[in-house]
């Protein structure tokens, strides 16, 4: 039987789990480096849950697109992001509920920045870069088969990234940073740009 994820994932935000609003420190260093000259733009935070990437992006001017499966989780971000990002016609977040394992393809070449954090779908990688405007940023961090000898967070494989797989996903973007880590937990960041 096929895991429901959008049960899954209700469930949890109706425990109270995932309700950080601080964003990730990969975001904010990455954004530092590579962004934090340019005009803000237009983001896409894939998986955004309750919106702390959303949220740190719109204080500093960018239009965002929060998708997540768990309409809990949208709420959640709706409640967590002042009205004023949020309405009237100068908004700078969006929000969709959304089945990212049958939507496949979340705009060609509409987003200056993709975040991708703690969610892995394989089959979505060649959308993430199509969805790129040339020029634009991918954010993207997740676990790796290293995160099995710690407690907490998944342990399936489908969830998991092998040695390097981010980074040959994504080769036929330009890698700025990439980075596998086991301290504390078992992760891999990249950044990278669409020439």
């Amino acid at each position: 039987m096929q895991r429901d994820e959008k049960t899954l994932w209700n469930q949890k935000y109706r425990e109270h789990s995932h309700t950080s609003l601080e964003p990730d420190p990969f975001l904010v260093s990455a954004h530092s480096e590579w962004l934090a000259g340019s005009p803000a733009g237009i983001a896409l935070d894939v998986a955004g849950g309750v919106g702390r990437h959303t949220l740190w992006l719109a204080e500093r001017g960018w239009r965002v697109k929060l998708v997540d499966v768990s309409d809990v989780g949208i709420e959640l971000a709706r409640k967590n992001i002042p009205g004023a990002y949020t309405l009237g016609p100068t908004a700078l977040v969006q929000f969709e509920t959304a089945d990212l394992q049958t939507c496949r393809d979340p705009d060609h070449e509409q987003y200056d920045l993709i975040l991708v954090f703690f969610y892995l779908q394989r089959e979505l990688f060649p959308a993430l870069v199509s969805a790129l405007k040339p020029g634009g940023f991918l954010f993207y961090k997740t676990y790796t088969v290293d995160q099995r000898q710690f407690e907490g967070g998944p342990s399936h494989p489908m969830h998991l990234l092998q040695p390097n797989e981010l980074l040959r996903a994504f080769a036929s973007l330009r890698i700025l940073h990439y980075h596998e880590s086991v301290q504390g937990k078992g992760v891999a960041e990249l950044a990278a740009v669409k020439g």
